[in-house]
């Protein structure tokens, strides 16, 4: 293959939907890396459904990739019904998303490790992002790998977060169902509420449930629960140990749950329009931001500053000018 045929999106793609598990990680990279690169990507999954997807978020040391790993087998098992049987799942994807990873190519090294186990089998595609050149960086980035799956054909992803940052939380809430993973002893409750995942759990996971401190844990998470608004969804809580698997398999029937409560009830199609609403916000800003830093070092905004500091201009007058001379070219320009 040649190196234009294996840089050429719908190429790429194509493989992709084969079970070319090199070409889809180059096309995620094409995302990571942003500009119309990443704008081609994107043009090619607009109309696609994404995978339905789980998010795994908290603290880092909760556990999250170790069930993440045992997750992984439980998947490929199939959605439980609620009778006998499962529902088959042919392909499941990972992200393992990482603000800050120093990595070439954002791997978090330690999550391959950990899933090594299902490194041979081709029905598992496991990748790790970082922040790199997209523009509004993973809370972008992130939408558009789930979209790139959904094209590829893979039906399900679950998102895995290295902390409980604003970032984090965001990226979570890419996921049709959200998992907190919480570990006995840690304060849970103040910590979930300090970082605003209660309002974007969907299942509560106490992890490590072998540990001193469980039924304490279990008891402030329902205190925090007992005292949120009423809805037709109160977030179960989990017990799993990661590290044997216990409880992964409950965890699993839970997300199977919630999302037969969100297809059954509608929610799913609403939760999807509002996460769109969302994104397509963040891309406004972020376009917006990105015009904002370029015309900030450009001449008019030198003289306009000059103004204001010698008293002849208004900072808001300053503003209205910059701004209503550079908007159309900000608006044809930004990436």
């Amino acid at each position: 293959m040649s190196v234009g045929v294996r840089s050429d999106p719908e190429v790429l793609l194509a493989a992709a939907r084969a079970g070319d598990q090199g070409a889809l990680a180059r096309l995620i990279s094409a995302i990571e890396r942003g500009g119309s690169g990443a704008r081609a990507v994107a043009r090619l999954a607009t109309g696609t459904s994404p995978p339905y997807t789980l998010g795994l978020t908290g603290a880092p040391g909760a556990g999250k990739s170790t069930i993440t790993n045992e997750l992984i087998t439980e998947v490929r098992r199939g959605w439980p019904r609620d009778g006998a049987g499962r529902e088959p799942v042919d392909a499941i994807a990972v992200l393992a998303v990482d603000p800050s990873s120093p990595f070439s190519g954002g791997a978090i090294l330690g999550d391959r490790v950990r899933m090594q186990a299902h490194a041979t089998d081709p029905s598992v595609f496991i990748r790790s992002m970082a922040t790199r050149g997209h523009l509004g960086g993973l809370t972008l980035a992130v939408p558009d790998a789930l979209r790139l799956l959904g094209a590829a054909g893979l039906p399900v992803a679950i998102i895995e977060t290295v902390g409980v940052g604003q970032m984090e939380v965001e990226v979570a809430g890419s996921a049709d169902t959200t998992a907190v993973v919480v570990t006995p002893g840690w304060g849970d409750a103040m910590q979930a509420n300090k970082a605003g995942l209660l309002e974007i759990a969907d299942i509560f996971v106490i992890n490590k449930a072998d540990r001193p401190g469980v039924h304490q844990a279990r008891h402030d998470l329902e205190q925090m629960l007992d005292l949120t608004v009423a809805s037709d969804w109160r977030p179960p809580i989990v017990e799993t140990t990661g590290s044997t698997g216990e409880g992964v398999e409950v965890l699993w029937g839970e997300v199977a749950r919630h999302r037969a409560h969100l297809e059954s009830s509608g929610r799913l199609e609403v939760v999807r329009a509002e996460r769109l609403s969302r994104e397509l916000r963040r891309i406004i800003s972020a376009r917006v931001a990105a015009g904002v830093e370029d015309l900030a070092g450009g001449e008019d905004f030198a003289a306009a500053l000059l103004g204001v500091q010698q008293g002849t201009l208004d900072p808001y007058d300053a503003a209205d000018r910059l701004l209503t001379a550079a908007w159309p070219q900000m608006v044809a320009e930004t990436p």
